[in-house]
């Protein structure tokens, strides 16, 4: 792109003083946090201080008493290590803080103490903003990228609540949606995933204001990336528009109302800036990004800021006052004003009132679950990828704003909702349900967060391969205790022909491995359902749907235990007859059936044996001590586990005693049963690791 001149660097264009006294208050809080902290990103939020403070004072709509109103403007700090410019603006604009279940504390939601305690144990301004952390934060970002396709998933909420809400007369839902985002978050694959998508939407809605500064940690842009990006976004349907210096305000408010105005298509605002704005020595260096810039430096820019050089965490009188006499009055105004026609919405449509209602508190309908039903048992069975889609489209036509899509597999994935009125979700068609993602799995994560930190419930689809794809996605949406929903499916070496790259291994102990995500994988027909109900009570905390796509028996219920169990994580699915078990045979998913078979084989030994299945160890490592005694008797010292992945994670199931049976290796090209084989899957492979176990038991204690 064209390098365009810097003016007046640090010096805010055509403001009033007040203004321009607000904006380098936010520089200086900025500097000062960092400095504090010893840690931290300076230079950005020093440069883009007019930038945020004209979008948040003249264009957003928001209300900073009351941070949650459902028809809020968004605004999302993309390139999370600038978090100082966000907390620096939650703080001047007096944002009230709610507690976990969105009630008012009558407390700041950042209070100068906490941003003297940047980057420290217990403040509030963590290293880069997280959601479920601080109010006002929309979303957590950090890793670049993802709070663009964030922002992709906010303003798709929007257009699709609009659709479904709005009545003539009273419009409920029309929030637009403001990214901030550095050259980082462009070299990211993710961004250039989402703006394809945004673009094909026509998402108008959506405005991402790109900051052009040229400098990464590893110094100037020019080592790696000369993108011409304003061409690239064209080329992706967006409006493009340029402001050619950071500090040109007039300019800036230009673009967001041209933005504002914008009726078809998403909008980039390109920013040149020049990072920094200390003395020379520091401006065109990484480190003015990067470290904190130090005693004498932060001395000579607050003399350049006429601003008292030994001040530190100074908010000059009048500053917090022009934040609500401008945000804070015009939000004030606009979430009164729309409280209001909610009340005459909720006289006219009650029904639809209801359903907002319950949506924004992450409840769920009377009767979402009126239509599932427990299914037969059958020796053949059916894969549960397809008893899911069954399920899923059971539950989605009783939950009204359970909206979801797959990365191009829905076909394969069984996640395409088929009832009528289901419809698709495309430009100018905003209320279908169905969401075509296309091949974009990194994007597709981070949108489903988006779409549900805007009060859906939200899924997205792929194979449980590409899971490694979207994982950024998915561990933000864990971090932020939101209840995002992902179906995987083909889950094993079951896959046969398609070979090791389409075999995932190690995918189902890493999706485990991450901190507040409950993975699920069930047996038969009738734990995909009790899995599914697991999933939809969940409030804070992600899922993952693990499923196959070969055919499961459906159990016979009368014979085995309830499929109930699920929601403790695991249960006795069948136990030892006569007595105290000899050994437990675990397994989950299709290698309960493996189990199963094994039983009836070491019965022939008089070896008595207790089958436990557990479809999701998350929610059974959560359970007393109690239960999970009464599951896995610390007596029983003869145990197999069996999954067909990773053996990791089941040696704390199997004991010092017990065997893994599971995979060690890639998987490998054939059809289904002959890799199985191969690797060990089989009836006869389990019944002898239970023989070896339960010998070494015999054969000593421990």
């Amino acid at each position: 792109m064209t390098a365009f001149p810097i003016q007046n660097a640090g010096t805010p264009i055509g403001t009033p003083d007040i203004d321009n006294l607000a904006i380098n208050t936010i520089r200086t809080l900025s500097m000062d946090g960092v400095q504090a902290a010893d840690s931290g990103h300076p230079g950005t939020p020093m440069a883009l201080a007019p930038v945020a403070y004209t979008l948040w004072q003249d264009i957003l709509r928001y209300d900073p008493a009351n941070a949650h109103w459902a028809n809020r403007d968004r605004f999302v700090l993309s390139n999370g290590h600038a978090s100082m410019l966000l907390y620096s603006l939650l703080h001047l604009a007096g944002v009230q803080r709610l507690d976990h279940d969105g009630r008012q504390t009558g407390e700041l939601a950042v209070p100068l103490d906490d941003i003297k305690r940047f980057r420290q144990l217990g403040s509030l301004c963590p290293g880069h903003p997280e959601s479920h952390l601080t109010t006002g934060v929309e979303t957590t970002t950090g890793p670049l990228g993802q709070g663009l396709a964030t922002s992709v998933g906010m303003a798709m909420a929007s257009k699709w609540l609009g659709a479904r809400y709005n009545r003539p007369g009273y419009t409920l839902f029309d929030f637009h949606v403001y990214s901030i985002c550095g050259d980082g978050c462009m070299m990211e694959g993710i961004s250039g995933e989402a703006a394809s998508l945004a673009g094909h939407l026509g998402l108008a809605n959506l405005c991402w204001i790109y900051d052009f500064n040229r400098i990464t940690i590893e110094g100037s842009t020019d080592l790696a990336y000369n993108d011409d990006v304003a061409t690239r976004f064209m080329g992706y349907g967006w409006n493009v528009l340029r402001v050619g210096d950071a500090n040109d305000v007039p300019q800036l408010l230009r673009a967001y109302q041209s933005a504002t105005r914008t009726i078809d298509r998403p909008t980039l605002v390109v920013v040149d800036s020049h990072i920094g704005f200390g003395s020379p020595k520091k401006q065109d260096t990484a480190s003015a990004h990067g470290e904190p810039l130090g005693e004498e430096e932060i001395k000579a820019t607050k003399r350049g800021y006429g601003w008292p050089e030994d001040a530190k965490f100074l908010v000059p009188d009048g500053v917090r006052e022009r934040f609500a006499e401008k945000i804070g009055a015009r939000g004030a105004a606009a979430s009164a004003e729309w409280n209001a026609r909610f009340v005459a919405y909720a006289k006219a449509y009650p029904w639809l009132a209801e359903e907002v209602r319950t949506m924004l508190a992450r409840g769920l309908p009377d009767g979402w679950d009126k239509d599932l039903k427990a299914f037969p048992a059958d020796a053949k069975g059916n894969a549960s990828r397809n008893t899911s889609g069954q399920v899923l489209n059971a539950i989605a036509k009783n939950v009204p704003w359970m909206i979801g899509g797959s990365a191009d597999l829905a076909p394969s994935t069984k996640t395409l909702l088929t009832f009528d009125g289901a419809g698709s979700f495309q430009k100018d068609a905003y209320g279908g349900r169905n969401l075509h993602f296309g091949i974009r799995e990194h994007a597709m994560a981070a949108i489903v967060n988006g779409l549900t930190l805007s009060g859906l419930r939200a899924y997205g689809s792929g194979f449980l391969i590409f899971s490694d794809y979207a994982r950024g996605g998915l561990r933000l949406g864990a971090i932020m205790e939101i209840p995002a929903l992902h179906v995987f499916t083909h889950d094993s070496i079951y896959v046969g022909e398609d070979g090791p790259t389409h075999q995932p291994i190690e995918q189902l102990v890493g999706l485990r491995a991450i901190p507040g995500m409950h993975v699920f994988r069930p047996c038969d027909a009738n734990e995909v359902v009790h899995c599914w109900r697991a999933v939809m009570t969940l409030t804070h905390h992600a899922s993952a749907m693990i499923l196959t796509r070969q055919n499961l028996p459906t159990l016979d219920r009368s014979i085995y235990s309830s499929e109930e169990g699920c929601s403790r994580g695991a249960y006795v699915l069948s136990d030892a007859e006569g007595g105290t078990a000899d050994v437990i045979l675990i397994g989950s998913g299709s290698e309960v059936h493996l189990c199963i078979a094994a039983k009836e084989i070491l019965a022939k030994d008089s070896v008595k044996v207790r089958i436990v299945s557990m479809p999701c160890t998350g929610i059974f490592d959560e359970q007393d001590e109690a239960y999970r005694a009464s599951v896995l008797p610390s007596a029983v010292r003869a145990r197999v586990t069996c999954e067909a992945a990773s053996t990791m994670g089941w040696d704390r199931y199997a004991g010092l005693d017990g065997e893994c049976i599971g995979m060690t290796s890639f998987g490998a090209s054939a059809p289904a049963k002959d890799v199985a084989a191969k690797f060990g899957f089989t009836a006869e492979n389990v019944a002898a690791a239970a023989r070896r176990s339960l010998a070494r038991v015999r054969g000593g204690a421990r």
